[in-house]
């Protein structure tokens, strides 16, 4: 395991996170508790949904304040880890446990609710997660952005964004005429993981390192530098390199993070392609009752006449 001796509490713990995490969560539990509107107060939110919002804010935590977050400078296993996380597991859990009033308002606001609609669409939102994420990992893109603090947090902040349009689609509480059927939904899933194979073979299958953040100690030290403060970083810049941290060979971690993303994602995936085909049974066997009833009523009503 990767020695942490040389880091401080606040290093693998990161409070700002703590506390961005806990004010987002105690605004949340206030609209959906006593600040939700005086019609809908009548009943309690329903705790499953509650439970999905701020198991969504626990994982982000993990994601972006705990050890894993340093981590994710130091190997890039840990790196894809860590975007498994924020953008395959924690969008939809945010999006289910959101309630519907709270979208409404929101996509009410006059230009943003005609944005997101738009960037929302099935064929947009997942060309433009997919076509974001796969850039990210051209090799001279992710040095770039990893050792440039601004780009890097607009990066992360866009890759967010566009994942949250991505599983819109899916998970979305709307019922509108837009919404896509069932069958539609597990088409969306089925192209949205071909979309993400060729970067994951990329890393995965690659005879050598395509990472130099990951293996030069000068730009590692330059990454390092934008999560941990001087006194830190000098006592980091005491030890060999990347190698000091390594759990496998580079070669093996890359193809490890690979790995791990194309995992999350078949998982994930699989996970709300199994439910969206259970609920499209479920619908598909009440709409044959319905028909059975009918025609049975129809019986009933001519031999009665």
């Amino acid at each position: 395991m990767p020695n942490f001796d040389l880091f401080t509490v606040a290093d693998l713990w990161s409070p700002y996170v703590i506390i961005s995490t806990l004010i987002i969560a105690g605004i949340y539990l206030a609209f959906v508790g006593p600040l939700r509107p005086k019609e809908l107060q009548q009943e309690p939110y329903p705790l499953r949904q509650v439970l999905y919002f701020l198991s969504g804010l626990l994982v982000f935590y993990i994601a972006q304040g705990s050890p894993l977050d340093l981590l994710a400078h130091l190997i890039f296993s840990a790196h894809m880890s860590q975007m498994a996380l924020l953008y395959l597991v924690v969008p939809p859990l945010l999006i289910i446990g959101t309630p519907t009033w709270m979208f409404e308002k929101m996509l009410s606001i006059k230009g943003f609710g005609t944005l997101f609609r738009f960037f929302a669409k099935p064929m947009i939102s997942i060309l433009l997660f997919n076509g974001f994420f796969s850039l990210y990992h051209v090799p001279i893109v992710l040095d770039t952005v990893m050792t440039n603090y601004s780009l890097h947090t607009f990066y992360i902040i866009l890759l967010f964004v566009t994942a949250y349009l991505m599983w819109w689609p899916i998970v979305t509480p709307m019922k509108d005429d837009k919404r896509l059927s069932h069958l539609r939904k597990i088409v969306y899933l089925v192209i949205d993981g071909i979309l993400m194979t060729p970067a994951c073979a990329l890393i995965i299958f690659a005879d050598y390192t395509l990472y130099d953040v990951y293996a030069n100690p000068d730009m590692w030290m330059t990454a390092l530098g934008y999560c941990v403060p001087d006194t830190t970083l000098l006592a980091v810049s005491q030890v060999s390199g990347p190698d000091y941290f390594a759990i496998f060979p580079p070669i093996h971690d890359q193809q490890l993070g690979g790995t791990i993303m194309k995992i999350m994602q078949e998982l994930m995936y699989g996970i709300f392609l199994g439910y969206t085909f259970y609920h499209w049974m479920k619908n598909e066997k009440a709409k044959e009752r319905e028909a059975e009833q009918h025609v049975l009523s129809s019986n009933l009503g001519n031999q009665i006449g």
